[in-house]
């Protein structure tokens, strides 16, 4: 086979100087015909052949067998031009993540990434050589050296091991929280008017309990009844719908993912002492229970990134490249209103300098206007064993622009381990040919970091001071408490005012029952001593005798 990793075969190039080798171990590559003769070679090679810095991705295959010394490489400058790495379970979509990770940290640029299965934090430890690892690098030419990477490790409301990364429910806001609530588009937007009502009303949402208690208190408390009717479109009923699934989903765990400290997404563009970028890896354990949390939290940090970033236009290198692994999980059961916003955020992030990896396991994952979006293209292995399957295989293939190979589905079909079918964007912006390709093999350990050095790296991160202990300050959950609190005892109030002026008016009423009595003595007595009386009663009693006995005057 023909070796030449430092300098790539030109149309000029004499045959002698296109397979000079040198000896490798292990198994090597049928020796394939001179680049200038060859026709996929031909086609091929001068849309890799770039000015500027570049990641090497691996070697041009000519068919299952045969390698050639084309080199398949991406321009540094135009990774913030997003991309697309997909393929069936078990392919080698991982370890692709990691070789572009890796060649992006060296170039200065900082990663993110979710790590679904724990395999990215091998990424922070030096590789293992071995002999069948030292065939496939000599195989692409690679100049292999076993390296780790500067590496942050991140865990959401810090379950797992990392850094805790949290966010208010303010700034995830009700778009993204009925994603994952799973609500119509109506119930979204009376979410819409919660939020809006709480913003009004200056209750802080900070976390689940606080939006639990404000529709508890909308939808159960006299007075929060007759504030909900002041909030236009919003019904009892949705208000109770919303509700419920609010309590179901705290119920699932995932009220340790909101509050504060909220986590800075500034955090993910930093580099190291040497220079290089630091690679975030954000674990996500028990993806399987909360897939839609997951993927929409992650999209919560893009927007972020989004919304603080300054416009930056074309760069020579992105500031940041965002790989989003299980991106199908992002999009199952999405409304239209956050397909838009998905489609807006990554059209327009580019102009501030950051790079959206979608990494799943077919391109019909990703909707149209998204897929539209991605200019270099990772295609590991598809399997077209169902009618569905086939299907898929087709709008692949309809997605790729002309390539020299006969039928590139079959070639999508038999691709090995570790192989890809690769389309980039070019300095100029074009779409370079379809490159058949063996990829390179990353630097860093291919396997889970071991679990001590993990939890070394964290404790002695800055980051755990700032983020690591949770903080629960006032918000709309406390001040309802204290609204209600307050409602409660002026109601009290008012009960025992008016008790007390029922009990006075009994009091005044029995006291004057009571004073009738003595009054009417007291007068009789009065007139009995009065003056007048006694007079009164002696020229009676004269008259009464004279009557009786039938004396007197005459």
């Amino acid at each position: 086979m023909s070796e030449t990793p430092e300098a790539e075969p030109t149309p000029s190039a004499s045959a002698e100087e296109t397979t000079a080798s040198a000896p490798v171990s292990g198994p090597v590559p049928d020796p394939v015909p001179d680049p200038i003769s060859d026709p996929i070679s031909e086609a091929v090679a001068p849309g890799y052949r770039f000015e500027g810095d570049a990641l090497e991705l691996g070697g041009l295959m000519l068919d299952a067998d045969a390698l050639s010394d084309v080199r398949i490489r991406i321009p540094l400058g135009m990774l913030n031009r997003h991309g697309l790495v997909a393929g069936a379970t078990g392919t080698g979509k991982t370890k692709t993540l990691q070789l572009l990770a890796e060649q992006l940290s060296a170039n200065g640029v900082p990663v993110f990434a979710a790590d679904i299965k724990g395999d990215l934090s091998g990424i922070s430890v030096p590789g293992e050589p071995s002999d069948k690892l030292t065939a496939r690098t000599a195989s692409v030419g690679q100049d292999w050296t076993a390296t780790g990477f500067p590496t942050e490790f991140y865990a959401i409301g810090g379950q797992g091991v990392g850094v805790p990364v949290r966010v208010t429910m303010s700034a995830f806001g009700p778009t993204l929280l009925a994603k994952v609530l799973g609500l119509n588009e109506t119930q979204e937007s009376s979410l819409g008017l919660v939020f809006y009502y709480c913003d009004k009303q200056g209750l802080p949402l900070l976390d689940l309990a606080d939006l639990r208690a404000v529709l508890q208190y909308l939808t159960g408390d006299a007075a929060g009844k007759a504030e909900l009717k002041t909030i236009g479109g919003l019904s009892p009923q949705t208000a109770g719908v919303i509700l419920r699934e609010l309590v179901a989903f705290e119920a699932q765990g995932a009220d340790v993912f909101f509050g504060e400290p909220e986590f800075e997404t500034k955090e993910f563009l930093r580099t190291a002492e040497d220079g290089r970028g630091i690679v975030s890896l954000l674990e996500l354990p028990n993806l399987q229970d909360r897939p839609a949390l997951f993927s929409t939290f992650l999209m919560w940090l893009l927007a972020d990134l989004f919304h603080d970033l300054p416009e930056e236009g074309d760069l020579d290198k992105p500031k940041l490249v965002f790989f989003f692994d299980e991106a199908h999980l992002l999009f199952n059961d999405a409304s239209d209103a956050f397909l838009d916003q998905i489609a807006q955020t990554v059209r327009l992030i580019r102009s501030k300098g950051v790079g959206v990896f979608f990494v799943t396991q077919s391109p019909t994952d990703v909707p149209d206007d998204v897929l539209g979006q991605l200019g270099s293209r990772i295609q590991h292995q598809l399997r077209a064993h169902t009618p569905n399957d086939a299907k898929a295989l087709k709008a692949t293939v309809n997605t790729y622009p002309n390539s020299a190979y006969d039928d590139l589905g079959a070639v999508i079909t038999s691709l090995g381990i570790g192989e890809a079918v690769v389309t980039v964007m070019n300095e100029r912006g074009a779409p370079t040919p379809v490159a058949w390709t063996r990829l390179r093999a990353p630097e860093s350990l291919m396997d889970p970091a071991p679990t001590p050095e993990m939890e070394a790296a964290v404790k002695a991160s800055p980051l755990t001071a700032k983020y690591a202990e949770a903080i629960d300050r006032e918000s709309a959950r406390e001040l309802l408490a204290k609204k209600l609190e307050e409602g409660a005892r002026k109601a009290a109030e008012d009960a025992r005012v008016k008790e007390m002026a029922r009990e006075q008016k009994n009091e005044r009423v029995t006291k004057k029952a009571e004073r009738a009595p003595e009054e009417e003595d007291g007068m009789v007595e009065s007139v009995v001593k009065s003056r007048a009386f006694k007079d009164f009663m002696s020229t009676a009693a004269r008259e009464i005798a004279r009557g009786m006995f039938k004396s007197g005057r005459r």
